[in-house]
């Protein structure tokens, strides 16, 4: 997908991704109360997201169904490679390093990415 997904369209992928499909109005059930948005803000995000070919939409009488297109673990490797890139230089470790020296890594985080480490030497 070549088009980036803005922040508030990424809020209705994550509706989609946890469900779907799903109508506007159940999208809206899901993402509206928490963002103060409308049915119509809604509607405009699932218009443009159907728009960068991220979801699919059928008709189903006289609604929409829509399903997500852009498999979520696709979005996030394709977003976490960008990050990288943009602020590390295409380089993982200084990013670790970074969380490291901000203390943003709880034991538990170490301790998954020392078990991944051995698992990826192996």
């Amino acid at each position: 997908m070549a088009e980036r997904i803005s922040e508030a369209e990424h809020a209705v992928m994550e509706a989609l991704w946890e469900q779907s499909p799903l109508t506007a109005t159940g999208v809206c059930d899901e993402v509206c109360k928490t963002r103060d948005w409308s049915l119509a803000t809604v509607k405009t995000l699932l218009s443009r997201l159907v728009a960068k070919n991220a979801i699919a939409t059928r008709p189903d009488g006289r609604r929409f169904l829509y399903s997500p297109l852009l498999k979520r673990e696709d979005y996030v490797g394709g977003e976490s490679q960008r990050l990288v890139d943009r602020l590390f230089g295409g380089r993982a470790a200084p990013l670790f390093a970074h969380l490291a020296e901000n203390e943003a890594l709880t034991e538990d985080d170490i301790a998954e990415i020392e078990a991944l480490l051995r698992e990826l030497k192996q």
